[in-house]
């Protein structure tokens, strides 16, 4: 039976289905030695599947695994680079089974970064219709007045488009910084920085706290440990809540 080429992709436990999307638009996935294309689709019992030349084991179903890393900074979120920059696959390497990040930081952020091989669940925890709040520790270069603090939680405008409403309270103030807890249900590109340049503030330090009710906790800097089931499951209620928010809107 044919399916879509991206959920092949994600089911074979390569990465998520939005990665997916990104590879065929890239052109490095081709189906029988043939570039794919968005929309295409594929057998993955009898089609040869390969991304950038590495043939994926479509028939291979491993049991769903769920896991969460504090992020350090200074490591890209991807599992490999062109350019020879640290990434993340370094610090998952030891898992009994391939894995991928779910979402991004970017190289200067860190803090908790969901891995798994389960494509749906990553589709549903960055998926924008499933409003899954992410809450950031945002250290700032600077005072924050009253303004700026409610552009930011109404929204601002980034390539055209306004940021959805986001949670924004002070942590703590002293004489040239100020520390901000920012919680958004989004997940564009470098968007918390960009929000804050957008309003006049430079980020100095941006830390990921929570995502959902899954909390960075007492990790530190590369360390790595399953999720609870309970954990998961929390996670794909809130997901599966949002996405009836958004049907009923």
């Amino acid at each position: 039976m044919e399916i879509r080429l991206q959920k092949i992709i994600a089911e074979s436990g390569f990465c998520s289905r939005r990665k997916a999307e990104e590879l065929i638009e890239q052109r490095r996935v081709k189906v029988n030695g043939h570039p794919a294309v968005i929309g295409q689709k594929a057998d993955p019992n009898r089609d040869r599947i390969t991304v950038d030349g590495e043939l994926l084991d479509t028939r291979r179903r491993d049991k769903p695994v769920y896991y969460m890393l504090y992020k350090p900074r200074g490591y890209l979120t991807a599992m490999s680079d062109d350019r020879g920059r640290r990434c993340v696959s370094a610090l998952v390497e030891g898992l009994p089974v391939r894995v991928f990040p779910v979402g991004r930081l970017d190289l200067n952020s860190e803090g908790l970064l969901l891995f798994t091989n389960d494509g749906d669940f990553a589709n549903d925890m960055t998926h924008p219709s499933r409003q899954v709040p992410k809450t950031y520790r945002v250290t700032v270069h600077s005072a924050v007045d009253g303004e700026q603090l409610l552009r930011l939680s109404e929204g601002v405008e980034l390539d055209g488009v306004m940021t959805s409403p986001a949670e924004v309270r002070i942590a703590a103030e002293e004489p040239g910084r100020t520390v901000l807890l920012i919680t958004i249900t989004e997940g564009r590109n470098r968007e918390i920085r960009r929000m804050c340049e957008a309003v006049g503030l430079e980020v100095a330090r941006l830390k990921r706290l929570a995502i959902g009710p899954v909390r960075l906790g007492m990790l530190r800097p590369g360390e790595l440990r399953e999720l609870t089931p309970e954990e998961v499951e929390a996670l794909r209620r809130l997901a599966a809540k949002g996405a009836r928010g958004r049907t009923q809107a």
